[in-house]
């Protein structure tokens, strides 16, 4: 069952370090007023500057707050810091003013004057990227919010591994990009089965399509399929200098704007510019696969980031595609994922076999290096969402459409969690200080010395 990789980890009593993945999260959600409008209030001045400040910021939209946490060593660490800061921004919000759960927006203003009106304020060069983006895609494929998490491997792992392997990589650097180019292709190859257990926006809301354009009834993920966000440039993940070549490719011919614009379901990141990356080494994925999830105010449960970080050690200990079969294979799993987007939420899946086998080899990994009960019970968990589609995220939101629209529902759960953080007896006020705060400040403000990293390990 293991790879060479993962044979050389289980041999040495390792397994244990391919869990602890240094973790990151960036969480995008729509600024609101009560009615369930886009916001009309200036960007919240009780979060520092909406352009500098690395912790809160914004995307597309001025409306779209982005809360991004530090890196943790730890899933739960990286939950804690997400919590305060999404309390935080919660906190700064103008009277009125609430966080919109879902992925989809609120409804959009039809008038291009008044959409352009509502990019968000950046630096000259971001604003100019803006502006050629929305000429290019039009204004609601830039609206969409989502979840991203950020996946480290451990470097102990590498430290472990490498001098077993000196004379298969020429440098400590090729197997680095090696392990991640084999968690990009698993996640790539099985984003279909994220879709379907995580999914969450079965329809848009008024203006987001044009009359006559859409699907005609709800869907898993409107936000996951090819009615989604913006650009469906095609990344290749057979290594990372392949990946690399196409992008820097795109943005040549005129494809992409520039290499920035890619904004694939996972993305390669390390340090300087992309054209160096097979040299300096890729240090983290970013997965864009996840919707929103409305039943938690910060859009992620904690049980979802387990699920992703087994298969992501999953991925580590098993072996790889052959380089010939990487191009067929994720060509096949793009066109699963878009028909199980697109598949109606309520109903079995095409796929069901193909899940329910892949959710049984997880299990039996999880059991062969006895990661505990909360992993076993999170796989059962979610078995019951392949036999049972109405317990899926998206499939229980059908049951609270109204009228075609999303928007009662989304402002009694809103304006549930704007109550709770506004209940704190300790409320933040770090960004009110001169300048940004360093990650190690960020903690000091944000738990007043009554959290650290690692205590709920």
């Amino acid at each position: 069952m293991f790879s060479t990789i993962g044979q050389i980890i289980f041999d040495n009593e390792a397994v244990a370090k391919t869990q602890d993945f240094t973790m990151g999260l960036e969480i995008e959600m729509q600024r609101v007023d009560e009615n369930g409008e886009l916001s009309k209030e200036p960007y919240p001045s009780g979060v520092g500057d909406e352009k500098t400040n690395p912790w809160v910021t914004n995307d597309f939209l001025e409306t779209m707050s982005e809360v991004v946490t530090p890196p943790a060593s730890h899933a739960l660490d990286a939950m804690h810091y997400l919590f305060g800061l999404n309390n935080a921004l919660r906190t700064a919000l103008s009277p009125g003013e609430l966080l919109w759960p879902l992925s989809m927006p609120p409804a959009l203003p039809a008038d291009l004057d008044e959409q352009r009106s509502l990019l968000a304020k950046a630096d000259p060069s971001k604003e100019e990227y803006l502006e050629e983006w929305l000429n290019r895609h039009g204004f609601s494929e830039g609206t969409p919010s989502g979840a991203h998490i950020n996946l480290s491997i451990d470097n102990r792992v590498f430290d472990l591994v490498y001098p077993y392997l000196e004379d298969r990589f020429e440098n400590r650097i090729e197997l680095e990009n090696y392990m991640y180019t084999k968690i990009a292709q698993g996640f790539m190859r099985y984003r279909w089965l994220i879709t379907y257990l995580f999914g969450a926006s079965p329809i848009a809301e008024k203006n987001y399509f044009e009359t006559g354009e859409g699907p005609t009834n709800p869907i898993r993920s409107v936000r996951q399929s090819s009615y989604g966000f913006g650009t469906k440039f095609q990344g290749d993940y057979s290594d990372v200098q392949s990946y690399v070549d196409r992008i820097l490719q795109g943005a040549e011919d005129g494809t992409l704007i520039s290499d920035y614009e890619f904004h694939g379901a996972v993305r390669f990141k390390g340090e300087g510019p992309l054209k160096d990356l097979p040299q300096s080494g890729v240090k983290y994925l970013e997965l864009r696969m996840l919707d929103l999830d409305p039943s938690s105010s910060v859009g992620v449960r904690t049980n979802t980031l387990r699920f992703i970080r087994l298969m992501a050690s999953y991925f580590i200990m098993t072996p790889p595609l052959r380089p010939e079969e990487v191009g067929k294979v994720l060509e096949r799993a793009n066109q699963m994922n878009e028909e199980v987007a697109t598949e109606i939420p309520t109903e079995i899946s095409k796929y069901q076999t193909n899940a329910r086998a892949f959710l049984n080899r997880l299990e039996m990994y999880a059991n062969q290096i006895q990661l505990g009960p909360e992993y076993q019970e999170e796989i059962e968990d979610l078995e019951d969402r392949i036999e049972n589609p109405r317990t899926t995220p998206s499939a229980r939101l059908v049951n609270h459409i109204k009228d075609d629209s999303l928007v009662e529902y989304a402002l009694i759960r809103a304006k549930r969690y704007q109550n709770s953080a506004l209940q704190s007896i300790r409320p933040f006020t770090g960004f009110d200080i001169a300048g940004n705060l360093s990650a190690e400040d960020l903690k000091l403000q944000l738990f007043k010395g009554n959290w650290e990293p690692g205590m709920d390990k």
